[in-house]
């Protein structure tokens, strides 16, 4: 049998996304610090970019946890009756502290690098440098602000997280200490190995698995998800004399111009200011429809919700409903209220004219409200939603509960 190689040529088409294209599609997607990073990358290839500080502008914003420490608390309302963020938590907890100078500066640092699990962020070096102070006071501020209930806050790392709840426990031991310090024995079931190691019965090792397992590895998850960070936002909306106007947070982004002079780079740094502004306009033209509509939420709070989609905000602006996904995906939003996700002013249509957001929210209210001696059953919460207008299901209660992390009734009696 002879075999016979041939060469043919085929043809063939497929799309492909050009260097600006996807550059403009990452834009679209970043937030403030992404939107940063990404101009300094740029300006640090082509020497023609120039950026400037951004302008600092007291009258534009200031971080609402500024307000807060100096006023005695947040804003109550910037979870707008969903329940407290983590970032709310922290806050009122580190303002009844009486901190002051440098520790409170510290304490500010150590609240905005909290990750949602709970977890710090940032190395604590990193935030003895920004704070200008010696490692050992941040490490006192620090150990301050691991006393802040539920215990596991502002841990460095997981076996940090559980030894912190072990010590608020009362269970805190040598050999508990020890089996956290393995931990990745203790993930494989290695009874045999830890218990050499820490020279005890492999029972004594099997009681302190048990224990650590009754611990939350993530305790800033069961905060509500609803309140942005306490960050410099992207857009601020204030009420004026006109009604409520929308603005970019210009004190966010650094100043862009082109260098003086001749040389190659000057049409790059001219493509990535052009790409910039088109972001910011689309940004600002979205957040502008998306909070004309919603404005009665910005009047009352988010109990006052209209349904609203991605969809209808595109087919208003003449925009594809995937670039409104893209924009709202990390815009943060600074409000009387509080600095809230944008995406989280979108909510599907529940019966006649409800949105779900709105729901949620009126649930947690009512919650909020009860006589913890007798708390509502989700029949008992239907009934209340249904007689305020809202007709809504037992099931639908008890999902929307499970979502905004509100126990069960039996769970919330309280003697």
């Amino acid at each position: 049998m002879e075999t016979r190689q041939n060469i043919r040529v085929t043809q063939s088409q497929r799309m492909q996304l050009n260097l600006g294209l996807q550059a403009s599609i990452k834009l679209l997607k970043a937030d403030a610090g992404g939107l940063t990073r990404f101009l300094e990358e740029q300006a640090a290839e082509n020497p023609r970019l120039v950026l400037d500080a951004p302008p600092q502008d007291p009258a534009d914003w200031s971080p609402r946890w500024e307000r807060a420490f100096s006023g005695g608390g947040l804003d109550p309302d910037l979870a707008a009756g969903v329940g407290p963020s983590l970032m709310a938590h922290v806050t009122e907890k580190i303002a009844a502290m009486d901190l002051r100078g440098p520790e409170l500066r510290v304490a500010g640092l150590l609240a905005e690098a909290l990750e949602p699990t709970g977890w710090l962020g940032c190395a604590l070096d990193v935030v003895a440098g920004q704070a200008g102070v010696p490692y050992g006071l941040a490490e006192t501020v620090l150990a301050r602000l691991q006393r802040i209930e539920p215990a596991g806050l502002f841990a460095r790392s997981l076996s940090e997280c559980l030894l912190l709840q072990a010590v608020e426990a009362g269970v805190d031991d040598t050999v508990l200490r020890g089996v956290l310090l393995h931990l990745d024995l203790m993930a494989a079931g290695d009874v045999a190995r830890l218990s050499r190691l820490l020279a005890v019965p492999a029972d004594e090792v099997q009681a302190r698995f048990r224990v650590i397992r009754r611990f939350d590895p993530k305790p800033g998850a069961h905060f509500s998800a609803l309140s942005a960070q306490v960050r410099e936002p992207d857009l601020i909306v204030r009420k004026r004399v006109e009604g409520w106007v929308v603005s970019l947070n210009r004190s966010s982004l650094p100043s862009m111009s082109v260098s003086a002079g001749r040389g190659d780079g000057r049409g790059a740094a001219r493509a990535v200011i052009r790409l910039v502004e088109s972001r910011n306009a689309t940004l600002l033209r979205i957040g502008a429809d998306v909070l004309r509509r919603q404005e009665a939420a910005l009047e009352s709070g988010l109990s006052a919700l209209r349904p609203l989609t991605m969809g209808d905000v595109a087919d208003a602006l003449g925009l594809h409903e995937s670039t409104v996904s893209r924009v709202v995906a990390g815009t943060s939003i600074d409000t009387p209220r509080g600095t809230l996700w944008l995406r989280h002013l979108f909510s599907v249509k529940v019966g006649a004219s409800h949105s779900a957001a709105a729901l949620r929210a009126m649930l947690a209210d009512l919650v909020r409200r009860e006589d913890a001696r007798k708390p509502l059953s989700d029949a008992a919460l239907a009934q209340a939603l249904s007689d305020g207008g809202a007709l809504v299901a037992r099931r639908t209660v008890a999902k929307y509960r499970d979502t905004l992390g509100i126990p069960a009734a039996h769970r919330r009696r309280k003697t």
